[in-house]
């Protein structure tokens, strides 16, 4: 055979070798809500709101007319000239020691149903008509694996959905699975594990859909990723193989 048309055969089917090895992503891998139709109206009805979780931080401000009245319920640590206010950790039993009322269960209670809480037990004979405020300091959620920005993000509102949070960490990378995202939660000291599946709509009826404090988010890398953690090095030798065999063939068709 034509040591010239030898060549050629050899350099298409290295390239072709070459485009095989690097290219394994498809349209299927990457597009979020593969099944939504057009025009397709989804009512969200979920009426979720986070609830106080063992090991939250709260900040409780309680305020009245009579603010003299209302100084004993909001204590504060005194440095120098700076005052700051005491907040409350949910302990393991879903407590918080508040001054003169004691301990109060907060454990499972929305922000409006603690505030309703308060209201109730600082009337009975405590205060007219108190104001209430009510904030959870230590919502923040964790977003690993196959992103962009991995890392711990805290969230300044009372929730945040897994679509908010992946956009948060820079959105996936083309290596992350879409369709088996992890979302690992605390519940009451014993963990849950949910998969969900971001290619498809029905995400937004997942219970995981909107997260709660403290969750984690695990993106999986696919295939590709797995096997290309061991796999780069493979093509790396591989074309370094390719291309001395390329250039002996080059050099032994000069002579």
């Amino acid at each position: 055979m034509n040591k010239s048309i030898l060549t050629r055969k050899l350099v298409i089917v290295l390239c072709a070798v070459s485009l095989f090895l690097t290219s394994c992503t498809t349209k299927k891998d990457v597009v979020y809500f593969q099944n939504a139709k057009d025009f397709e109206t989804i009512v969200n009805t979920d009426t979720f709101t986070s609830r106080f979780k063992i090991n939250d931080i709260v900040s409780i401000n309680v305020s009245a007319y009579d603010l003299t009245a209302a100084k004993p319920f909001n204590l504060i640590v005194e440095s120098g000239q700076n005052s700051t206010p005491i907040d409350y950790l949910i302990d393991t039993e879903g407590n918080i020691d508040f001054p003169v009322l004691g301990k109060i269960k907060l454990l499972g209670l929305t922000v409006e149903e603690a505030k309703q809480l308060f209201k109730e037990k600082l009337s009975n004979g405590y205060l007219k008509d108190p104001v209430i405020n009510i904030r959870i300091l230590n919502f923040r959620i964790s977003v690993l694996g196959a992103v962009t920005s991995p890392g711990v993000y805290p969230i300044s509102g009372e929730r945040i959905n897994i679509l908010e949070a992946i956009a948060n960490a820079g959105d996936l990378d083309l290596k992350g699975r879409r369709d088996n995202i992890l979302v690992i939660r605390d519940f009451n000291g014993a963990k849950t594990y949910t998969r969900i599946d971001i290619t498809n709509k029905e995400v937004f009826n997942s219970p995981v859909y909107f997260l709660t404090q403290n969750d984690v988010v695990y993106v999986q890398p696919n295939t590709s990723a797995i096997s290309g953690s061991g796999g780069d090095l493979r093509i790396g030798q591989f074309l370094g193989y390719a291309s001395f065999v390329m250039t002996a063939i080059l050099l032994a068709t000069r002579f």
